[in-house]
Order: C-alpha cells, then structure tokens, then sequence
C-alpha cells in the first residue's frame, strides 16, 4: 500500500531524512522506533503531505503521491494523528468530530456519519460524557482519544500515528493500544511512530529503527524484540 524510496527531507541546511526505503503493505500494522531526533516526526510529515521531500519517492495504493499535500491525502483514504494531538481547542469534541467528516459532507448520507460518530462515543466513552466540552479543556489522553476518533470519521485506509502514548497515564495508554489494535483488526492500515518501543513491537506485525536519519534495522517484530542491539538501544536491557 505505502512504498518510500531514497526519501530525504531537509530543514533549511539539515538534512534530517537521508534517504530511506520503507514499505507497508496493506492490513499491516507497522511501527517505526528510534531516539529523538531520528528523523521519525519528520517521515511521518513528509508522507502525509505537510513536509515536500528534497527527494526520493513516495508511492501510495500504486500512485506516486511525493509532494501531494494534505488535504488531497486525506480525501485519498490516508490520514495522520500528529505528535502533540493537535485537537481544535476552540471547538468542541462534537464539532472536532465533525471536522474530522468534512470530506464526506456531500458524498455520504448524515446518518453514516453519524452512526461513525455514535461509534467514537461508544470507543471512548470518556467523548460521549464530554461532547460539549471545548477540546482545549480535555486531559492529555482524552485529547489523544479525540484526535484518533476525529481521524477515524475520515474513514481513512492508511492511518499515520505519530506518539500516541506520550504523556499519558499507563492506564490510558492502555486503552488507547486496545484501539489501535481493533482499528487494524477492522481493516484499516497502520504507521506507528512510538517512543515505548517495547509496546511498538509487541502491538505491530514488522518494524523499522531509525537513526540520525538513516533506517538502520528492519524485520518481523518479534525478531527486532529479541535483537540484541535493539535491546539494549531502545529496551533498557
């Protein structure tokens, strides 16, 4: 489904993506681990359309999508939940939810959008109890569930997770994994981006490690979870 090749992507004089191959094939879950500044933000950036490569290629669903931006992405099926969350503050869960339907207005009946939002209420129940709050109000985890529902009603076939566990409580990262696990079970392709490296690998089917820029390891999870020089790099052992 998601093919990368000799990406590179720079900021101003930096070059924080030297040029990597990666793929995704469709049903999969896969997570991409690395230290900060790794370059990990800025791939996940420059697939979804909000960073234009320096070069290499990016092919989705067979076309050639490098430098397409965002927008056109999303109305393609795929879709990003950014580092940080990025939730409207302003607006309420139900009007973020909304947001996040905007390219089917006009293309699918209102009561399927509706019952998609009916089905965040019951995802994450916290929503339902909040609909009317402004998302700027929400707990750091109850923004995180609001930006993965939001990106959900855009019903995407790839989704991008950038950090879905950072800073929150071991029991709301908890709950935000069973999540991501049934969003892969009901179909939907997954990228994740993930600093609890160990709970990367057990989630995910495959996995790439990136460092300074460059991705230095690839494998079968399972196989990166029992790698000597990933254990000691990303697992304290």
């Amino acid at each position: 489904m998601l093919e990368v090749r000799g990406l590179k992507v720079a900021y101003g004089g930096i070059n924080a993506v030297k040029g990597i191959d990666l793929d995704v094939r469709a049903g999969e879950l896969v997570t991409l681990i690395g230290a900060n500044g790794a370059g990990k933000t800025t791939t996940l950036k420059a697939l979804s359309g909000l960073l234009t490569p320096a070069a290499g290629s990016v092919q989705y669903d067979g076309q050639d999508i490098t430098g397409t931006p965002a927008f056109e992405l999303v109305r393609r099926g795929l879709a990003l939940v950014p580092e940080g969350r990025g939730v409207f503050a302003r607006l309420t869960v139900e009007e973020n939810l909304a947001m996040g339907a905007y390219i089917r207005k006009g293309r699918d009946p209102q009561s399927a959008i509706t019952a998609d939002c009916d089905h965040a209420y019951t995802t994450f129940p916290r929503l339902a109890e909040r609909r009317k709050q402004l998302a700027g109000t929400l707990s750091g985890g109850e923004q995180q569930m609001l930006a993965i529902a939001r990106a959900l009603m855009c019903k995407p076939r790839l989704l991008l997770l950038d950090e879905p566990s950072m800073g929150l409580a071991p029991i709301v990262v908890q709950k935000i994994f069973e999540t991501i696990r049934a969003v892969a079970s009901a179909g939907v392709t997954l990228l994740l981006i993930e600093q609890n490296a160990r709970l990367a690998l057990q989630t995910c089917d495959r996995g790439y490690v990136m460092e300074s820029g460059l991705i230095t390891l690839s494998g079968e999870a399972k196989a990166l979870l029992d790698n000597p020089q990933v254990r000691r790099a990303y697992l304290g052992e």
